[in-house]
């Protein structure tokens, strides 16, 4: 886990244990069965996690940065961002909400109608600056509960590509390593931006440092 003003990363200790080429769904997919793997990524043009954590084509690939994962209870995995409802960008003036309970760390905080529920490690979404204060390796997730009254969502759509939607009277912003979201009904349910199942309910735990990656 990094803290602020501390060096992230370290030499690598050895080559990569396995390559993966795609996206961060296919990163999450591989590191999930294997605790602690060191991987050289290769993204595609759709990673979100690769522009959070500076991979570039020109990468030496010689320092390794341990990251966290987040584990749904049915198994399923993340590597940057679970999206339950809406995603912010695509919250329109008559996106209709939703009943939620959303709890972290045991603790409820937040209890009401919303649109969208993030629960992140990383920063980005479809290349928005989403979630701002997201860090793939700082051992916490970034949760955000937009009830976002209508007249104020296009704005807010406008503002997702900087990240100055936050702070927002209308955005819960928290961190924790535990979230429940229970939902009145069934809602649409995205994992490192791959549609699952509609759900009710989704339970995430914070894995950190669950594998390490060669920049």
């Amino acid at each position: 886990m990094i803290r602020p003003g501390e060096e992230w990363g370290s030499p690598a200790r050895g080559p990569a244990d396995v390559e993966v080429t795609g996206s961060d769904a296919d990163l999450a997919a591989a590191v999930t069965r294997c605790p602690g793997i060191l991987v050289r990524f290769r993204p595609d043009a759709t990673s979100d996690l690769a522009g959070a954590v500076g991979i570039t084509g020109a990468a030496a690939h010689d320092v390794e940065v341990a990251l966290d994962l987040l584990r749904l209870d049915d198994g399923d995995a993340a590597v940057n961002m679970v999206v339950v409802g809406t995603p912010p960008d695509r919250v329109r003036t008559f996106t209709r909400c939703f009943g939620a309970n959303v709890r972290i760390d045991e603790r409820p905080v937040f209890h009401g109608p919303c649109t969208t529920v993030i629960v992140a490690t990383g920063q980005f979404r479809d290349g928005l600056d989403v979630v701002p204060r997201g860090h793939p390796g700082d051992g916490r997730a970034e949760i955000q509960v937009y009830a976002v009254a209508r007249a104020e969502r296009r704005l807010l759509r406008a503002r997702l590509a900087t990240g100055t939607h936050v702070p927002h009277p209308g955005i819960t912003q928290r961190s924790g390593r535990h979230v429940t979201v229970s939902t009145g009904r069934r809602v649409p349910l995205q994992v490192d931006g791959r549609p699952r199942a509609a759900t009710d309910r989704v339970d995430i735990t914070l894995d950190a440092g669950a594998y390490r990656l060669l920049l």
